[in-house]
């Protein structure tokens, strides 16, 4: 099972713009393992997005539909609460949005025609049939867990290797319901609990800002680290101007969950949208999500309404290329033995 995984640098799945298949390609045009994000595109887009790529070794990561799904009276709710959000930005207040499984099935028929060396998945566990499907014609399948339980059932769901995601990471906690609240349990102990109960390869994600961090987790028994909070600001990212400034400029000082944007529990820094919305903030994703989208939109490049993810160590963030993030971390592991 150890070549499940053939880089020790991987690039995180950044959805909603950020990862863009010019992050992909020069992510692995410098040595390392680039992801596309499959979550909130179209098929068509997707489809697209692994052709621009080329004859490349990358991954495409899915979301999962959910598993629990939220209760119109929380939806209700929450949308009443954002009534003078929308009024502020000129916007009627649309009605509760309804469920979608972000064309789940067609994307993973696109992963299966095109190829693509890697497919993970985010917010649940794939039928078997679809990991069995996927391994059939070569593709490599990870899942993203958030807890020792999910280890074990998402090994038992027949998947290659694991990202370990910690509380530490930014954006979307990756967990299987999201109902439960989110772990608190830090990476270098998840890991721990992990390697004690599979064998599969494991790969860390989460609070990874300087190549030192990256080394921590690696001498802990990983077989790679998933980099993406320090790829935000690179040249290649598609990420929002405004949230690239905030991550460079330091206006924000301190990251927190919140599901006030999605639903979701989520990291990134925390504004003046969170700072009025988090306590009324419903389980709902992904209605929530597409609820808020409409307020983001109306606001343009404005970072007080903006989702302005970020991981626990964003304060290393700074604008260079990918291929000097990739070949800071490589020389530094190679320097050191890794």
């Amino acid at each position: 099972m150890a070549t499940a995984i053939s880089n020790r640098i991987i690039q995180a799945p950044m959805a909603g713009g950020p990862t863009t298949p010019s992050l992909v390609k020069a992510v692995h045009d410098a040595g390392a393992l680039g992801f596309l994000a499959g979550g909130y595109l179209s098929p068509q887009a997707l489809d697209q997005q692994i052709v621009d790529v080329g004859d490349r070794q990358f991954g495409v990561n899915l979301f999962v539909p959910e598993a629990h799904h939220p209760k119109y009276e929380d939806l209700d709710s929450y949308r009443n609460a954002l009534q003078p959000a929308f009024a502020e930005l000129g916007v009627d207040l649309p009605a509760v949005p309804s469920f979608t499984d972000d064309s789940f099935n067609a994307k993973v028929d696109i992963v299966l025609q095109r190829q693509p060396g890697y497919c993970t998945f985010t917010f649940g566990l794939p039928d078997t049939s679809v990991v069995s499907s996927l391994q059939s014609v070569g593709i490599r399948v990870g899942i993203t867990v958030t807890t020792p339980f999910e280890v074990v059932i998402a090994e038992a769901n027949g998947a290659d290797f694991l990202i370990l995601q910690g509380p530490e990471a930014g954006g979307h906690s990756a967990q299987f319901d999201q109902w439960a609240e989110p772990s608190t349990l830090p990476l270098t102990a998840f890991i721990d609990e992990a390697r004690s109960r599979v064998t599969l390869p494991l790969v860390a994600a989460g609070g990874i800002g300087t190549p030192a961090d990256a080394a921590i987790l690696l001498d802990r028994g990983v077989d790679a680290v998933q980099i993406g909070t320090r790829f935000l600001t690179s040249y290649e990212a598609g990420t929002k101007p405004c949230h690239r400034r905030a991550l460079i400029e330091g206006t924000y000082t301190e990251t927190t969950r919140t599901r006030a944007f999605s639903g979701r529990p989520a990291r990134g820094l925390r504004n003046e949208f969170i700072d009025r919305f988090d306590s009324e903030a419903v389980i709902g994703y992904p209605q929530v999500n597409t609820l808020v989208g409409s307020l983001k939109k109306a606001a343009g490049d404005d970072p007080a309404w903006q989702n302005l993810w970020a991981g626990s160590r964003w304060a290393e963030c700074r604008e260079q290329s990918a291929v000097e993030i990739v070949r800071e971390f490589s020389e530094y592991l190679n320097s050191h033995g890794f």
